[in-house]
């Protein structure tokens, strides 16, 4: 018997370590003969040729993200990349050139992503910062310099491009895009066996451990961003070939589909598990859905929420396990239960509060001798003061080269208006990221809370009487949907909001039919751009809202559990605190603040409009972390995260006067972040 395990070992250590791919891969051929059955007639050659070509522009950039992610990190700028090559490539390409070389245009393409990655892998390898603000950050510079190139769909691809990519490599028996992904992958085989591949996934699985064994961590998390920078420019290179023109957002939609893809393959996220062959499957099964969706005559619309939905169900399938958080939650329920019936739980409310109390500081305690005031906010005045000292000097600025500033009550009422959206962003977000996580569903969260807000005042003051809180409590809910995902079925912050975002975008779009139609009501209109004597009404709003967030955060039980759930979260749960309670409640306020700018910028604006909330994603985090809050947790305050905004509108209030397009604020802003992050990180880290 014992040699019958033995025999059958390997074969079991091969399928478990497989098994992401081979689930892939029957899910693959399961929807070709769903294809096949809801077609006319039978699949063709053509049919099969048409299928891959669809797919291997997000083939090429999930294997590119594995890559990233298989050593522990993330990439948010991949679309970005994907949207700056096909921009150039379209700029600088003559479209009369028939004969222009593929192989020369191909490596500048590709060349252009590997110089953005060397840039991220620099960041993040050498000056070791957290990989989502830096991947963040550049995601808005090159979306930049993308606009710089081409600020409007346009331009033209030489043909020869579509001729070589969009044909056959064995003419009626292999497609070249089938040909250049499964060229990546054996590349990518060659890699795996040699000692950077074997670093990829030590690094990914455990950093000390590959130190300390003698793995480079710092050079291979650098070529790992440079050789996935690469497959991103290959990407979008495919893209040119397919469109034949250029458009400055093309690379943005495949950032949810991306890591659905690897998600879908198999890939672990957090690193050390999986591969690209998995994740270039994953990128064709999400196409074929979108394709069966449309022959069925669904509306497109359903496409995100579709890869939202995928990408959850993917990361619940693969992390099923009696390990897994959802069974801890399950056990734990369980658990809970049985103490209930038995009568336990009462025994135990003596001893939480004896927990509490002594968490909680008691009165004898705090009367003995404080400390100054300068002493107990030393940490909170380091990090915050430089987003202060700043803004005083982009005021000086503003008043010496535009005039009328510093002694304008005009300016300074603008500035608030204008601070308003980004000081409640603020708290949500700032709060989220003092816990150690991410909102990434903001941007839809405006959006959808904007729009259905309009569509139901249509212009009416009494009707908002009743549009405004169910705006509200509809963002209450998106936050809670956000926060149990986390918490009970232990999906990554950024998955499940990236996920989330996905689902609001699908909602908002079926919802307005493309079209967001109504208004905003006359009264919240004045209360965003009428006067009482020489302030805006919103002024007053954000005076009690300032004063309230600095309460929440720094006076209230809430607050110092959000500290506590930053500094550890194993440590804060052996403190007595209710780790997920808190981190719903947190995720709960960040989407109600986000819906509470989608009602304000609504009234500013009079209308709401789809994506109304995209350019607030970069500045909600940029904000706090310019105002010294720590990306990671546990290091922050809502004061200086209200310096950050300052600075960052007096930044664009000036700006804005001096003409400079949108393309040069968006790189301005990521460079800001950087710089902050920069100067204001951990040099323990």
């Amino acid at each position: 018997m014992s040699m019958a395990v033995a025999a059958t070992s390997p074969s079991r250590r091969f399928i478990s370590t497989h098994r992401g791919v081979a689930i892939a891969a029957a899910v693959f051929l399961v929807l070709i003969a769903i294809v096949d059955f809801i077609s006319a007639g039978p699949l063709t050659y053509f049919d099969i040729s048409f299928l891959a070509s669809g797919g291997a522009a997000s083939a090429l950039a999930a294997i590119g993200q594995t890559i990233v992610i298989l050593s522990g990190g993330f990439d948010l700028s991949a679309g970005a990349v994907i949207s700056l090559v096909n921009a150039v490539m379209a700029r600088s390409m003559d479209p009369m050139d028939m004969e222009a070389s593929v192989l020369l245009w191909t490596l500048v393409g590709v060349g252009i992503g590997m110089a953005t990655g060397a840039v991220n892998g620099f960041f993040i390898a050498v000056l070791r910062l957290q990989p989502i603000v830096v991947t963040l950050s550049t995601m808005f510079i090159i979306q930049g310099v993308t606009l710089l190139v081409m600020d409007k769909p346009g331009g033209f691809v030489s043909p020869s491009l579509g001729t070589f990519y969009l044909g056959d490599a064995i003419v009626g028996w292999l497609p070249m895009p089938i040909a250049v992904v499964g060229a990546v992958l054996l590349a990518w085989g060659w890699l795996k066996n040699t000692r950077l591949g074997t670093a990829i996934y030590a690094v990914g699985s455990d950093p000390d451990a590959a130190a300390a064994v003698g793995v480079s961590t710092v050079l291979t998390r650098f070529l790992v961003y440079v050789i996935a920078g690469g497959c991103y420019g290959l990407a979008g290179v495919f893209i040119s070939a397919q469109t034949g023109s250029g458009d400055p957002l093309v690379g943005n939609p495949l950032l949810l589909s991306m890591f659905a893809a690897v998600v879908v393959g198999g890939t672990r996220l957090g690193g050390g598990k999986g591969g690209p062959l998995g994740s270039a499957i994953g990128a064709y099964v999400l196409m074929i859905v979108v394709n069966i969706l449309l022959v069925l005559n669904v509306s497109a619309y359903y496409s995100t929420i579709a890869e939202a939905l995928i990408l959850i169900l993917a990361v619940l399938a693969g992390s099923i396990s009696p390990t897994s958080t959802l069974a801890q939650q399950l056990r734990t329920l369980r658990t809970r239960l049985q103490a209930r019936q038995a009568g336990r739980l009462a025994s135990q409310l003596p001893a939480r509060d004896q927990r509490l109390a002594i968490a909680k500081p008691s009165k004898a305690s705090v009367s003995v001798a404080q400390p100054s005031f300068l002493t107990r906010n030393a940490e909170i005045l380091r990090y915050a003061l430089p987003a202060y000292v700043c803004f005083a000097i982009v005021v000086l600025v503003t008043q010496f080269w535009l005039g009328g500033a510093i002694l304008n009550p005009g300016y300074w009422n603008s500035l608030i208006v204008l601070s308003s959206f980004l000081a409640i962003m603020a708290l949500g977000q700032g709060t989220v990221i003092l816990t150690g996580g991410l909102d990434l569903s903001v941007p839809w969260t405006i959006g959808l809370c904007g729009i259905l807000l309009a569509g139901m005042v249509k212009g009416s003051d009494a009707a908002l009487l009743y549009a405004l809180p169910t705006v509200l409590l509809l963002a209450c809910l998106i936050g809670l949907v956000n926060g149990l995902g986390i918490v009970f079925l232990g999906l990554s912050p950024i998955v499940m909001t990236l996920a989330t975002n996905g689902l609001l975008q699908g909602a908002a779009l079926l919802y307005s039919n493309g079209t967001p139609d109504g208004f905003s009501s006359p009264m919240l209109r004045w209360f965003m751009t009428g006067k009482i004597w020489i302030f805006t009404p919103v002024v007053l709003f954000m005076v009690a809202f300032v004063i309230g967030a600095v309460a929440l955060l720094g006076r209230t039980p809430f607050g110092r559990r959000v500290y506590g759930i930053g500094n550890g979260v194993r440590a804060a749960e052996l403190s007595g605190i209710a780790v997920g309670r808190t981190l719903v409640l947190v995720y709960m306020l960040s989407s109600l603040c986000a819906g509470l700018v989608g009602v304000l910028l609504t009234g500013f604006s009079g209308q709401a409009s789809l994506g109304m909330g995209d350019d607030y994603l970069l500045p909600s985090i940029a904000v706090v972390v310019v105002g010294g809050a720590l990306i990671t947790g546990g290091r922050g305050h809502y004061l200086g995260m209200l310096g950050g905004v300052l600075l960052l509108t007096g930044l664009q209030t000036f700006l804005a006067g001096t003409t400079l397009p949108y393309a040069t604020r968006a790189i301005l802003f990521g460079l800001v972040v950087l710089g902050a992050v920069i100067a204001l990180r951990d040099r323990k880290t």
